[in-house]
């Protein structure tokens, strides 16, 4: 299956071209580090590209001070990863271990450079996003977590680090790993977030880790774009990366990670190019480093509350800390996001047994417990094959009489030959079972009612629209989607009743709710933006 990037264990090693060494010399400058000065430290924004000249560089353990990998960089060797080109920050220290000279080139002039020069820009792509899978497989980061099993605030932040690719390590309260062991003194055996060497977070949030590592942008309220775009899922991304390759200043808002509702998918089969899949998250982690190749900056978890139009024909969103942004034109990408059931004791079991997301992160509150998963679309599907790796048996629940309707063919097949998954027609779930933890279900259907032990409950049975925010200024459905193109009086397909505001993917009325379309109408959508932001008065311009 596909990944993130390609494998750096394998990739051969390529040094820059001596016509690129040339171009960066004539924009940077020359600097030399004595042996044992850091290079770059935890936090610290990666704002310049670093080009090694002779020398050589290391990354540092920052628990222990120590060399963290074999590997260094040297002559010829450049540093950092993908969170250069969206002005993030490092999240591992480096260190001379000679005295070394590089030329360090500032963010804004080398990612002009990497703009005129797609060879250069595509061989530094390669490799941050190699080592960016590295650093992700391997854990390698300056953020652990302590306790993720037992407490729903460090559990929303590992979901949030994992759904965006960032690196980090999580320990149980009770693992018998010496640093865990070492951590869990240092927090009292507590649940925890730890940055660095011994920094713990007070209550540990999504927006406070993602603040340490500036991926939510200070987004100041003079900020005028061309495109805001709300919504990180395949629409909202394509959308970011056709804006930024047609030369708009653009700005994507996601309030919980890249991917959106596919994002949560273990494994897609049917998009057109991955023969032997790929998950939704690193699909979209994809096109999000095309995008900030382009120069469209991404701000997360970040949340649109309000949009409003100001009387000089400019946009302007409220964010959820009272921050403001304007915008010549919005693209409305926010998707859907699953339905709760109405369910006594929902709320309380959220986080701890009752789940929205299949991936590596939930998958591992299955082992030694049957899981149930309800719902009988493709996202229900692909979570009940991937979670039968893990858990005993896989319960899908499904209120009609069949899947033919609800899910693609090749996937109901799969599961009604997986003989780690049972099929349950015309049932549903009327109560929940536990302490302070989900313990069993009570099941209804044809026959009567019945239990079910579990302690992984993944609910998947349909959506409604993320549409609140907009503020009465687009006209919807009845469901609450908008209306866009000819059903909104409109004279391009994606835009909706008010000049300048366009709805693309699964948040549209009227679209089909799949992955390939999402990516095709952010795609497509672009140009309408373009003549919109193009045809605006010189003032607003």
């Amino acid at each position: 299956m596909e990944s993130i990037g390609a494998d750096l264990e394998v990739m051969k090693r390529v040094p820059l071209a001596d016509e690129h060494v040339t171009a960066m010399c004539a924009i940077g400058h020359e600097r030399a580090y004595h042996k044992g000065e850091m290079v770059a430290e935890i936090g610290q924004p990666h704002d310049t590209f670093v080009y090694v000249i002779e020398g050589e560089i290391e990354v540092v353990d920052p628990f222990s001070g120590e060399r963290l990998l074999e590997s260094s960089l040297g002559p010829t060797q450049f540093m950092g990863d993908i969170s250069f080109l969206n002005a993030g920050s490092h999240f591992l220290p480096m260190r001379a271990t000679v005295d070394t000279r590089v030329i360090e080139v500032p963010r804004e002039d080398m990612l002009d450079l990497m703009g005129r020069v797609p060879e250069l820009s595509d061989h530094i792509i390669t490799v941050f996003a190699a080592r960016r899978r590295r650093q992700f497989e391997l854990k390698n980061s300056m953020i652990k977590l302590i306790g993720a099993d037992r407490d729903a605030a460090v559990q929303d932040v590992e979901t949030f680090l994992a759904r965006n690719r960032v690196p980090f390590q999580s320990f149980d309260l009770d693992s018998s790993d010496d640093e865990a062991s070492r951590l869990c003194n240092l927090v009292d055996h507590e649940p925890a977030v730890i940055v660095g060497q011994d920094r713990k977070l007070d209550d540990p949030t999504p927006r406070k880790v993602a603040q340490i590592l500036n991926l939510d942008l200070d987004v100041a309220d003079d900020t005028i774009v061309d495109a805001l775009i709300v919504g990180g899922g395949p629409a909202g991304v394509a959308a970011a990366v056709y804006a930024g390759a047609e030369g708009l200043s653009a700005l994507l808002i996601e309030d919980t990670a890249i991917g959106g509702q596919a994002g949560t998918s273990s494994r897609i089969e049917n998009y057109m190019g991955f023969p032997t899949g790929i998950s939704g998250a690193d699909l979209v982690y994809r096109g999000q480093i095309q995008a900030m190749k382009f120069g469209t900056c991404f701000a997360m978890p970040r949340r649109v509350e309000k949009l409003e139009k100001r009387p000089d024909g400019l946009f302007r969103a409220t964010l959820d800390d009272e921050a403001h942004v304007c915008a010549r034109g919005v693209v409305v990408a926010t998707g859907v996001q699953y339905r709760r059931m109405p369910l006594d004791r929902l709320e309380e079991f959220e986080g701890a047994g009752i789940f929205y997301a299949a991936t590596d992160m939930e998958a591992r509150f299955c082992r030694n417990t049957d899981a149930i998963v309800i719902g009988g679309g493709n996202s229900a599907g692909q979570a009940a094959m991937y979670l039968c790796r893990a858990a005993k048996q896989v319960h899908v629940l499904v209120r009609g009489e069949s899947l033919a309707d609800s899910m693609s063919n090749y996937l109901s097949r799969r599961l009604e030959a997986e003989p780690n998954i049972q099929i349950h027609y015309g049932c549903k779930i009327t109560a929940l079972h536990g302490e302070d933890h989900l313990e069993a279900v009570t099941v209804m259907d044809a026959q009567g009612e019945w239990g079910m032990d579990t302690r992984a409950l993944f609910i998947m049975i349909g959506a409604a629209p993320n549409t609140n925010w907009l503020s009465d200024l687009v006209n919807l459905d009845a469901k609450g989607f908008v209306h866009t193109g000819e059903a909104a009086g409109a004279e391009t397909p994606y835009e909706t009743s008010h000049r300048g505001i366009f709805a693309v993917g699964d948040v549209r009325a009227g679209s089909v709710k799949r992955v390939a379309s999402a990516v095709g109408e952010g795609s497509v959508v672009i140009s309408a933006v373009f003549n919109h932001v193009q045809n605006l008065p010189e003032l607003v311009r």
